[in-house]
């Protein structure tokens, strides 16, 4: 895929549903009793992959445009489900389906096959779960087991560790505690409460009772991690409006980030959907700051990270971003694929375990990029690119359609309209 250089990147861009919301939404409505239906959903292929698993548990799902229909299923069946390149999709239904009395083996692609579920099967065994991972990896069989509710702490700040634990907790005797080192994006216990779970928050701890779930309607809200990439080109290039964004507390770091790094921006037509906050956000060109990013901030911006790194090879002056070991464990190892990224287009990007040293030169070359098969690293090259002096070229660039289907046609200017 070919990538033009624009000195000049101006419009007003309707930003696909946010993909955590999604997930959940699909998942929480079929295992629930009733009827649903999701509207400005994500289909790219993660959450396809999560439509597909409900199915073979027994949910009745169809889909038409954007909207999604769902007829609940609180009683699943023994699957074989095919988690494809969605980590979200199997380790949260890891959590959904113990306890449940059902045989469920979990598969994935290549990629997902080579991440850790432990970190998942570990907790969801303490609560008496019979998980059992291939060497740590998918595929991943549960078999019956009761479980019985307790307190679990958790070594990583993940909303998919904490929600797997959690959709655990509904099926579980007693009550059971989640809690975590830093608080994790909240989406889950939004989505619980609003369908009627026992569920309470109390700073980074979240508690959950046994009970049943009631299908709730969903309006999705975009996705920031989807809009960053047009709001990072804003920044960088001119002016872009993104609309109906969601700005969940726990999923709104990038702008804290653009503070930091004295981006201008502003946020317009603010309201809320469905218990998420949403509003529309205007970046306006910026002289982009160096920044440092530490772990307390992490979890509110895992996914950004790669696009945020980009902006910091625009700056002028050296960024540091540490405490971001979780990119290790992505659909590729973030830290090297973005840092070899960064390079390759000129910059300069020296990888250390937990993150990155970049020195700033105020621009980036151009040049060629592997997109290492990882949707977040192609989406950030083709913003590195846009703005670099001659433009470039990704290879791999399809693996977009996981997470942000039209994205190139969008970037072309075929999808936005000017502000």
């Amino acid at each position: 895929m070919k990538i033009s250089a624009q000195k000049e990147f101006y419009g007003t861009f309707a930003i696909p549903g946010d993909k955590s919301i999604t997930h959940r939404a699909i998942m929480f409505n079929a295992a629930a009793k009733g009827v649903a239906v999701v509207t400005n959903a994500l289909l790219g292929e993660d959450c396809l992959s999560t439509i597909r698993c409900m199915r073979a548990l027994g949910a009745q799902i169809s889909v038409s445009d954007n909207k999604i229909f769902i007829q609940g299923s609180p009683c699943f069946h023994d699957a074989d489900c095919d988690c494809g390149n969605s980590g979200t999709t199997m380790r949260l239904l890891m959590g959904l389906v113990s306890g449940r009395n059902v045989r469920v083996t979990f598969t994935g692609d290549s990629s997902l096959s080579s991440r850790p579920m432990e970190r998942v099967a570990a907790p969801l065994r303490s609560l008496g779960a019979d998980v059992r991972t291939t060497d740590g990896k998918a595929p991943v069989r549960i078999v019956p087991a009761s479980l019985v509710g307790k307190e679990v702490c958790t070594h990583v700040a993940s909303a998919q560790v904490k929600s797997a634990i959690l959709l655990a907790g509904l099926g579980a005797e007693g009550e059971t505690r989640v809690i975590e080192p830093l608080k994790s994006r909240d989406h889950t216990e939004r989505m619980l409460s609003a369908m009627g779970a026992d569920i309470r928050v109390e700073g980074n701890a979240v508690s959950i009772r046994k009970g049943e779930l009631h299908c709730v309607n969903v309006d999705v809200p975009a996705d920031i991690s989807s809009a960053a990439y047009f709001m990072a080109l804003g920044a960088l290039c001119g002016e872009t409006l993104c609309k109906n964004v969601g700005i969940n507390p726990t999923r709104t770091g990038i702008l804290k980030v653009f503070d930091a790094m004295n981006v201008r921006y502003c946020l317009e037509n603010e309201h809320s959907v469905c218990g998420e906050p949403v509003a529309d956000i205007r970046v306006f060109r910026s002289e982009i700051s160096p920044v440092h990013l530490t772990r307390e901030i992490m979890p509110s911006l895992i996914d950004e990270i790669p696009v945020i790194a980009v902006l910091c090879a625009f700056s002028r002056g050296e960024s540091l971003i540490e405490g971001a070991e979780e990119l290790r464990v992505k659909e590729s190892d973030r830290i090297a694929s973005t840092a070899e990224m960064i390079n390759s287009l000129g910059g300069e990007c020296v990888s250390r375990e937990d993150g990155f040293i970049i020195r700033g030169k105020g621009t980036l070359r151009g040049g060629s990029v592997p997109s290492y098969c990882d949707h977040r690293i192609a989406m950030s090259g083709a913003v590195a690119l846009t703005a670099s002096e001659f433009g470039g070229e990704i290879n791999g660039a399809e693996c977009v359609n996981i997470s942000f289907p039209g994205f190139y046609t969008l970037l072309n200017g075929n999808g936005g309209t000017v502000c």
